[in-house]
């Protein structure tokens, strides 16, 4: 699975534990940087917040990040899953993670994450993307200039196209 964050490929040094087919949650190293499903954390939080390697988890589509919310201070990271490229509901919790609860650590994308996704998903202030098995990297980070110019205000750019051209023409 290719990663890419901060708009570069890079490796990941992230191990992701996933439960099996039979919901048997998976073991836990005490070295390493895991991402644990939520239900996980719940379980196991003393003693992941204990261990030498980092924590990260992730989050669901239907999830509510209010459930993270007071523990943000010991993950290193936060994933969200989208389950199927038309789920949109990953969006709306990267916007609050941002903005709501003041997440400034890495924000991944992970599930079916796809090229024409990139460029939405770092708008709502995700910088990390784990692409679904098979996609090409490097094609996929042409995915982020795909638009010169968001009209909106979002995660990457606090303010709106108008206001931006506003202040551009007072210092003119």
């Amino acid at each position: 699975m290719a990663l890419i964050k901060d708009r570069k490929v890079t490796p990941d040094g992230w191990q992701l534990l996933e439960r099996g087919t039979d919901s048997v949650a998976p073991r836990i190293s005490e070295t390493g940087d895991v991402i644990v499903d939520l239900k996980l954390w719940r379980e196991s939080r003393e003693r992941l917040i204990a261990r030498s390697g980092r924590a990260g988890v992730w989050l669901d589509g239907g999830a509510d990040p209010a459930e993270i919310a007071s523990d943000l201070q010991h993950l290193a990271l936060v994933a969200v899953r989208f389950e199927s490229f038309t789920d949109g509901r990953g969006y709306s919790i990267g916007r609050l993670l941002r903005e709501r609860y003041g997440w400034r650590g890495e924000m991944r994308a992970i599930g079916d994450v796809q090229r024409d996704q990139l460029y939405y998903l770092a708008r709502c202030g995700f910088d990390a993307f784990a692409l679904r098995e098979g996609a090409d990297a490097e094609a996929a980070l042409k995915g982020f200039s795909d638009f010169t110019e968001a009209y909106q205000a979002a995660a990457d750019q606090p303010s709106p196209l108008f206001r931006r051209r506003e202040m551009s023409s007072r210092v003119l």
